[in-house]
């Protein structure tokens, strides 16, 4: 594991510190060979800290191009963004085809990409397969150049959270819930991380997509994932063994947790870089906590297995909490409408609603029975269990599709003169929190903001087309693993 000085983005430090960490671990990169940032948003404005930054993908670029040489026989840029945002978009905003270019190679958006279903073995699995694209599935030598960050789902996200992005929206979302860090874990059965290169220059602390900046200066670079993550953990002063995701793959032998099993290398102590990250807060708030003072009032029961976890942190309440800070309006908090929003279990429950406000049920899971504005209420629970949900037949929700749903369900609200509502997803995602406060919380829609309409659009045709072309052409049939 080594940690190296990196004062500013520099490229060609970083490609200095790279290379010559990839001679040392006897690394040579060959065949088909990946590199996958982190970028699940990116913006230098709305997101400028929660994706994996040019300069630093310019230098991992050169180091691997030095080391591997000629055994290399494709390099590639590829990763699939997050919140429904066009990959291609994200990688604009990133300035990443600017260092593609330079190095003369593709981007891969994988929303392109088709879908290959791959056997999962480990015990405490999840499911027996996973879909993954086949830039992924295919790739000889994988390079992981994650952010260092804190996450409010997660406690952090390193090498092993950046996984996730590696699904196309159909399967992403699919456990996304209180058991999203056992996906982490089985995720990591797909490919081998041959090369682990971490932006800790400016670190992201707090939230996932709009995350405030922490000055590391410090590149990161191994060649385990658990190990990587455990010594972020460290510099953080987090017991890795706290951090469940971290826990489940050492179980699984993929690496080992322990600080006696890391020796840290480089130019950079592991106590000096724990001066440098400081004290840092815990990013996991409840919703029902985060949103106290301001004009949401959230209340959150169970999700369906309680007796493994009471509250559902890869959920839905999560994605409220990114929702309102993905609105381009500073004063959202305060400017919203008033409304309760409820996930989970909450039968029984004093929901304590006011008036004037607007009660949003949301999630599968979540259930009510009582009275609401004096009426008696009764809202089922419309969840699937996991073992009956079929990845197989997992459909993307478009976008378009998404905020017509929403919309629909407001108009039916408002013509019933009902004043509660029910949203369902497992999760809903972030996208469908955030047409929700611009539909009941009177807050910009940040999908018609005149400074990402008209990319966002441009893009989704682009992508659009892409899959069409695909279908036409049968590209785009999943490779399953019966063949069929």
């Amino acid at each position: 594991m080594y940690l190296f000085d990196v004062q500013g983005y520099d490229p060609d430090r970083i490609r200095a510190v790279v290379a010559g960490a990839m001679r040392e671990m006897g690394l040579k990169p060959r065949g088909r060979t990946l590199v996958k940032p982190n970028c699940v948003a990116a913006h230098p404005v709305y997101f400028a800290h929660a994706y994996t930054r040019p300069e630093g993908l310019d230098g991992v670029i050169a180091a691997v191009r030095d080391v591997g040489g000629d055994a290399i026989d494709e390099l590639v840029l590829g990763e699939r963004s997050g919140i429904t945002i066009p990959t291609r978009m994200a990688f604009h905003h990133a300035g990443y085809p600017a260092v593609a270019r330079k190095h003369g190679i593709p981007c891969r958006y994988f929303e392109d990409d088709r879908s290959v279903e791959v056997a999962l073995k480990s015990d405490g699995r999840l499911r027996d397969s996973i879909f993954v694209p086949e830039s992924i599935a295919d790739a000889d030598f994988l390079v992981n150049c994650p952010k260092f960050k804190t996450h409010p789902w997660t406690r952090v996200t390193m090498a092993l959270k950046n996984f996730i992005g590696i699904q196309d929206d159909a399967h992403r979302l699919i456990d996304h819930d209180y058991m999203l860090e056992e996906k982490v874990a089985d995720l990591q059965e797909v490919i081998r991380q041959d090369l682990i290169v971490i932006d800790a220059v400016v670190a992201g602390m707090g939230r996932m997509l709009t995350p405030s900046p922490l000055p590391l200066n410090l590149i990161m670079v191994g060649k385990n994932p658990v190990a990587t993550d455990a010594a972020g953990c460290m510099i953080l002063g987090i017991d890795p063994s706290e951090v469940r995701h971290l826990r489940f793959c050492a179980e699984r032998g993929i690496g080992s947790l322990s600080p006696e099993g890391i020796e840290f290398r480089g130019d950079v102590s592991l106590d000096e870089a724990r001066r440098r990250a400081g004290d840092v807060e815990n990013a996991m708030v409840r919703v029902d906590k985060f949103f106290e003072g301001s004009s949401i009032t959230a209340i959150s029961g169970p999700p369906p297995d309680p007796s493994h976890s009471d509250y559902c942190w890869g959920g839905c309440p999560g994605a409220m909490e990114e929702a309102i800070d993905v609105i381009l309006q500073p004063d959202a908090r305060t400017r919203c409408r008033r409304m309760r929003v409820v996930y989970g279990d909450v039968r029984g429950m004093d929901l304590g609603e006011q008036p004037g406000e607007t009660v949003v049920f949301l999630g599968d899971c979540t259930r009510y029975e009582g009275k609401l504005f004096g009426k008696r209420v009764e809202i089922g629970s419309t969840y699937i269990p996991r073992a009956e949900k079929d990845p197989r037949k997992a459909k993307a929700k478009d976008v378009f599709v998404r905020m017509a749903s929403v919309y629909w369900t407001m108009a039916m609200t408002l013509l019933r003169r009902r004043r509660h509502l029910v949203i369902r997803g497992c999760p809903v995602s972030v996208a469908e929190h955030v047409l929700l406060l611009a539909s009941f919380g009177g807050l910009k829609n940040p999908y018609f903001d005149y400074r990402v309409v008209f990319p966002f659009v441009w893009n989704w045709i682009r992508t659009k087309a892409r899959r069409l072309m695909g279908l036409i052409t049968g590209r785009s049939r999943p490779r399953l693993l019966d063949g069929k």
